[in-house]
């Protein structure tokens, strides 16, 4: 079915999943036994409910197709689509986008949070020259303020005002969120649509969201490529990456 929207502040969409597949998934995220390999897995299931429901309203066009009873019309995809993986953790949504649109164009930007000072800071960047696509899709999977994804945001924008002859359209993917991560995104882009696994509401007294949010799901980036504090502890006796079945 269709997801629910939710109406926060801008009136702007966001799309929290409804689908109790995703929500399983990320708690299989979650596990403490739970590897690399199962990791990249589970993320690129997750990905995938994800991407299907944010590819929905992209355009099609009438087209001929030879089949073994003839010619016959169908419908292909007109919108020329890019995939912005954020760097590093974004790496792990990119191939169930690639493998739903395979003709998509990916680009990479690297960002991330300053420790001292909670600040985005940008330290890579391919995006082309000029725009050449109808329709960017950003992936990060789990944002805490939303600073990151919200940098992300503000430099396709700029880089499309300055080289795109049409609008081009934004949308934001996620894992899971806090609801303060998915306000300042909604608050600061109105006009990017949300697409989120899972939106965690847990506060402190203040009202800011806690960290970490989902507990247990860690720094994605570490977790799938084996590196920093969240990096896989060793395999147990008998190899396996996971105990549990999916």
């Amino acid at each position: 079915g269709h997801p629910r929207v939710l109406l926060v502040k801008e009136m702007n969409a966001v799309f929290p999943s409804s689908h109790p597949l995703i929500r399983h998934k990320i708690t299989q995220m979650r596990k403490a036994k739970c590897g690399p390999k199962y990791l990249h897995q589970l993320l690129k299931e997750v990905s995938t409910f994800l991407c299907y429901e944010a590819t929905a309203d992209l355009a099609l066009a009438p087209c001929r197709v030879t089949t073994k009873l003839g010619e016959e019309t169908g419908q292909h995809l007109m919108a020329r689509v890019g995939i912005v993986p954020v760097l590093r953790g974004g790496l792990g949504m990119l191939e169930a986008m690639t493998e739903m649109v395979s003709n998509a164009q990916v680009w990479h930007l690297g960002i991330y949070r300053d420790k001292t000072s909670l600040l985005p800071v940008e330290y890579y960047n391919k995006l082309p020259k000029r725009v050449t696509v109808h329709t960017v899709f950003v992936l990060d999977p789990l944002p805490i303020s939303g600073a990151t994804a919200m940098a992300a945001i503000d430099i396709l924008k700029s880089w499309g005002t300055s080289s795109a002859s049409h609008q081009l359209k934004i949308k934001f993917v996620c894992i899971g969120a806090s609801e303060q991560a998915i306000q300042n995104i909604s608050s600061a882009h109105p006009d990017v649509p949300i697409h989120v696994g899972l939106i965690d509401k847990l506060q402190d007294s203040e009202g800011h969201p806690l960290e970490p949010i989902l507990p247990g799901m860690g720094d994605i980036g570490d977790r799938l490529f084996g590196t920093g504090q969240d990096a896989a502890p060793p395999l147990d006796e008998e190899g396996a990456d996971m105990q549990d079945a999916p």
